[in-house]
């Protein structure tokens, strides 16, 4: 799977992201765009040697060359983790500057799975319109929202339940998403009751 990391807030998810398809030993294939560097600095104590190593290929955010820009390379699909606003308006308008946007046209031209973590609000027309037109090319915007049926405790388990629910449409269990009225698995040993659980929820 490819993953892109851009310059939004919530550099976070890439990482788990990448940590989670190593755990389902899937070979990953990262790309970081610049921007998301600085984020990278601003928002967590990694290191750019610190988050290649837990993808299985790494390439750079200008090399539009990468085996990953073509058509002809297999691969289940690819995430933007987290989506910045540029980069959507990039896929959008298939006017892609490095090799985040390229991959992911290429991912649309080849009808596979791509999902977006579009992270940002309030949202303008702009971001709507270009939301609305990834989603008529076949991507899915999956922004990164708490399930707060789950009763999370901390912020890695809203972490894990967004990127649960990623990989959820990708045909992968990751075992970290809170199934809605299902028993509790791998990460549902914070929930309350099931009677607990169905006070307040609404929109089944």
């Amino acid at each position: 799977m490819v993953v892109g990391i851009s310059g939004a807030s919530g550099f976070i998810y890439g990482v788990r992201l990448l940590q989670l398809l190593g755990e389902l030993d899937i070979e990953s294939h990262l790309i970081i765009s610049r921007a998301a560097l600085l984020t990278m600095a601003h928002e967590t104590d990694y290191k750019l040697a610190d988050i290649i190593a837990l993808a299985s290929h790494y390439h750079r955010a200008d090399d539009v060359a990468a085996g990953i820009a073509s058509g002809s390379f297999r691969c289940l699909g690819m995430v933007v983790a987290p989506c910045s606003m540029r980069t959507l308006a990039e896929i959008a308008t298939g006017a892609s500057s490095g090799l985040i946007g390229r991959a992911a046209d290429v991912t649309l031209k080849e009808r596979r799975t791509l999902v977006l973590m579009a992270r940002e609000t309030p949202l303008t027309l702009a971001h709507l319109r270009n939301m609305t037109a990834v989603t008529e090319m076949g991507a899915i915007i999956a922004p990164p929202v708490p399930a707060f049926y789950a009763r999370p405790d901390n912020l890695a388990q809203m972490v894990d339940h967004s990127l649960g629910r990623v990989l959820d449409l990708f045909g992968l269990d990751a075992g970290t998403a809170t199934r809605w009225r299902e028993p509790p698995g791998p990460c549902g040993s914070w929930l309350a009751s099931d009677s607990n659980r169905s006070v307040g929820i609404t929109g089944e």
